[in-house]
């Protein structure tokens, strides 16, 4: 009877460590939002910088959705073009404002990663519920010993969390990028006007 019970609580726990890959995974992304909270989004540059990508898109807005005759759309042509530069400028500004946090977060990823790579090397820490596509399983599968494809490897989710839950906790504690700075950045996607 103790073996039963005790067999059946050590199945229960057959992939425990799928549970610590995702709260490591939710203690990192606390750290580095932490992190950059200390280093960004405290700072009155990132407070100004967003200021002015919240107005200059809601500005945009205004003015692509009025309509006018045909005499003043070269004019409002004109200032929608110096709007849309503006909010690009700042959107730029602001990228690379993050950017001097991203070394740090980036630094601390690559620690807690390999610490998690050597503590569950060639073990599986979860189960999919699907065979992967073969360009998954490479990833999915990486450096798990066996055959059975549904095996995922530690990095494989730990990089899905990780993922996930820095992005949902950017939006809930309200750090996520302005709306107006979502096609800005580093390198924007090209203008299909111009293209």
């Amino acid at each position: 009877m103790s073996s039963l019970s005790l067999s059946s609580i050590l199945s229960a726990f057959k992939y425990s460590d799928s549970l610590v890959v995702v709260s490591i995974s939710i203690c990192t992304a606390f750290l580095c939002e932490g992190i950059s909270w200390l280093l960004i989004y405290r700072t009155q540059t990132y407070k100004t910088l967003k200021s002015t990508i919240d107005k200059a898109s809601k500005k945009l807005e205004t003015m692509k959705s009025s309509t006018t005759d045909s005499a003043t759309t070269k004019s409002k042509t004109k200032k929608i073009d110096r709007v849309e530069t503006s909010l690009k400028e700042s959107s730029r500004d602001l990228s690379m404002s993050k950017f001097k946090s991203g070394g740090v977060v980036a630094l601390v990823l690559f620690v807690v990663f390999g610490l998690l790579n050597s503590l569950f090397e060639g073990k599986a820490v979860a189960k999919l519920p699907f065979r992967p596509a073969s360009l998954v399983q490479k990833m999915s599968h990486r450096g798990v010993s066996g055959d059975d494809v549904t095996d995922c490897s530690m990095a494989f989710l730990y990089f899905l969390c990780s993922i996930s839950i820095r992005t949902n906790l950017q939006k809930f504690l309200g750090f996520a990028p302005p709306r107006g700075a979502a096609n800005a950045g580093l390198f924007p996607m090209p203008d299909p006007k111009t293209n």
